[in-house]
């Protein structure tokens, strides 16, 4: 099963393509991860998600995303890769999300 759920921070203002067929978005996600070294001292590491979302899905995207706005994703990962203009191989992992909504933090 391929299944992919993030929890994270929106990087930037997501990106909406319109095609005859419908529509594409993508945005970025950080999650951040956090624990403690050897000294005790906590250390926290941020990874950036390229998230991409079709039809219905990139109409929430485009309604409900902004730049930091918290988010829970649900999706797949998809592989891809292409040829850029140096001829160079480019190798893509996306997410492609199947639900995306805002995410509230609950204190403990």
């Amino acid at each position: 099963m391929n299944s992919v759920k993030l929890i994270g921070n929106v990087g930037a203002e997501v990106n909406v393509m319109k095609f005859e067929t419908g529509k594409k978005a993508s945005f970025s996600l950080a999650t951040t991860d956090s624990y403690k070294d050897k000294n005790n001292q906590e250390v926290k590491s941020t990874a950036w998600h390229n998230v991409i979302a079709w039809g219905k899905i990139a109409d929430v995207c485009e309604a409900l995303i902004s730049k930091g706005k918290s988010v829970s994703v649900e999706g797949k990962l998809v592989y891809r890769n292409y040829t850029n203009s140096q001829n160079q191989k480019v190798y893509v992992t996306e997410i492609q999300a199947f639900k995306v909504e805002e995410y509230v933090y609950e204190k403990k």
